[in-house]
């Protein structure tokens, strides 16, 4: 073809803007779209599902702070992704998918043509902040700038654009560059002086750090030193400010004392957060106390704890310039917070331990919706921003396994392991050959208690007979060697940690089996 097409010209573009890896699907209707990456610096990683593609590119986005993003085909391919894509929505990660729609002439007419839907782009836009749909080259490359710009200056949630494959394969034309991208929006120096003065006249101070506030931990403890204020995070701000620090509580603000604290307190300093019914896992709670809000978005500023002083602005910068006022004021810290452990959760804190000792300070852990990965939000202490990677909000199954090989693939020599449920990993299982296939000694930490156990325990603590919760699970070890990973059934804690060590040092996955009768030397 003498003339480059709309395809080539996206692969193209995307370069421009910096991404150097794309996680994707071929099909039949989006070909076009990979005529130009072979000759392209962009790395092409192949998932076993869409699914897959989806949590990939939301572990690299996680990992590395830099967006990820997805090709995938018209109809399935899009109803596939939805799932990660609503996880990213929740949990603020910057994932752009870009599909195929079906020709202009043919689309949402009915006719039985391969994959249509009625509406393809309402069902992105549940879970987007903007879904696109291009007719012409100038409609791709506005819409491209459009998700980079949204990236780079609000609440970074997930983007789609979707290309009718007749359009894919037209002429491209001339000039095709990156945009400069805009910045972040900036607190006012009114702003800032009032919330200085709002901070020095505390006493019963508190600090919240969610996920918008990656980046942020020289000034956030700063500021805490100089008020005396305890940390918390959500569980999406673990690894904000290390759990080491003398007045990092992490996170607790699931805890009944911690609640209660909080209402007592003077002023709390929350910072990119919504504070929502995950991370108080109480959906009446409400906070009180006089508050300052620092975030992107600006209905997160307006609901549902209200503010005295709301301040749309970049996390890092308004804490920066708030800090260069906080010289010098010394105050006192308040006590942590008490743990109270039944039996499940103090055998969990004990093989908690055990991993935490055995991974290096740096490593990144990618978790799933399982009991294990629930001790963990509040009692297993991370160190540096970016190693904790759950999925919060929306709450879905089998992220853990999808999630670390796309934060392997971003960090490349930082340790990463996953952490995953019995049940939950077998929801995206066969990414195990994705895995394999490129050789990334990630360890996977399953938890093996063949049950949903903590609906099993809930429906316990409801009066409801356990229903459908216990289940017949596949020989996990077999499963993964007819993958070619390599495997681990430690029968004692000590066996676990000789297995970790050694998986991170091993040419592909490993993954390691944990039960609950696991003996403890």
């Amino acid at each position: 073809m003498s003339e480059r097409t709309i395809g080539e010209a996206l692969v193209n573009l995307l370069e421009a803007y910096g991404v150097d890896t794309i996680f994707g699907i071929p099909g039949v209707h989006n070909i076009e779209m990979y005529r130009a990456l072979p000759r392209s610096k962009i790395k092409h990683i192949l998932p076993r599902h869409e699914q897959g593609a989806g949590f990939m590119a939301d572990g690299y986005a996680r990992a590395s702070g830099r967006p990820g993003v997805c090709f995938t085909i018209s109809g399935p391919g899009l109803t596939n992704i939805l799932t990660p894509l609503g996880q990213a929505w929740s949990d603020s990660s910057p994932v752009f998918v870009i599909s195929t729609a079906l020709d202009v002439k043919d689309s949402a007419q009915g006719r039985g043509r391969l994959h249509e839907m009625r509406n393809q782009l309402a069902a992105a836009e549940s879970v987007t902040s903007h879904a696109m749909r291009a007719y012409t080259a100038q409609d791709v490359q506005d819409a491209v700038a459009r998700a980079f710009s949204h990236f780079a200056s609000q609440r970074p949630r997930p983007c789609y654009l979707e290309i009718p494959i007749d359009i894919l394969s037209q002429p491209a034309g001339p000039q095709w560059p990156a945009q400069t991208l805009p910045q972040s929006p900036r607190a006012t120096e009114t702003e800032i002086a009032m919330a200085v003065a709002l901070l020095k006249k505390s006493r019963r101070p508190f600090i919240i750090l969610g996920g918008g506030a990656m980046g942020c931990a020289e000034a956030a403890i700063k500021i805490a030193e100089a008020i005396g204020a305890p940390i918390l995070t959500t569980t999406a701000g673990k690894g904000t400010v290390p759990q080491d620090h003398g007045q990092v509580w992490g996170y607790c603000l699931g805890l009944p004392e911690v609640q209660n604290a909080l209402q007592q307190s003077d002023l709390i300093l929350g910072v990119g957060t919504e504070l929502s019914e995950t991370d108080f896992w109480n959906g009446s709670y409400r906070l009180t106390a006089p508050m300052i809000r620092i975030d992107l978005d600006v209905h997160a500023l307006a609901r549902p704890h209200c503010a005295v002083l709301p301040l749309l602005a970049d996390a890092c910068d308004a804490l920066s310039r708030i800090s260069e006022h906080l010289t010098g004021v010394k105050a006192t810290p308040q006590k942590g917070p008490p743990y109270t452990d039944d039996p499940l959760r103090a055998q969990l804190s004990r093989i908690l331990h055990v991993i935490r000792m055995a991974l290096p300070s740096e490593t990144i852990v990618t978790s799933d919706m399982t009991q294990i990965a629930y001790a963990a939000n509040e009692i297993f202490p991370v160190y540096q921003p970016r190693t904790w990677l759950h999925p919060v909000g929306f709450g879905t199954l089998g992220f853990a396994l999808p999630a670390a090989i796309g934060a392997k693939i971003a960090v490349q020599e930082t340790p990463v392991v996953a952490m995953a449920g019995d049940y939950g990993l077998q929801y995206t299982i066969n990414e195990l050959a994705t895995a394999v296939e490129l050789q990334l000694p990630i360890p996977i930490l399953l938890w093996n208690n063949n049950a949903l156990g903590q609906i099993r325990d809930n429906m316990v603590q409801a009066g409801i007979q356990p229903t459908a919760v216990t289940l017949r699970n596949p020989d996990f070890s077999a499963l993964a060697r007819a993958y070619g990973a390599q495997t681990e059934q430690p029968q004692s804690l000590i066996a676990l940690d000789r297995a970790i060590r050694i998986a991170l040092q091993a040419k592909g996955p490993t993954l390691i089996e944990m039960t609950p009768h696991m003996r403890h030397g």
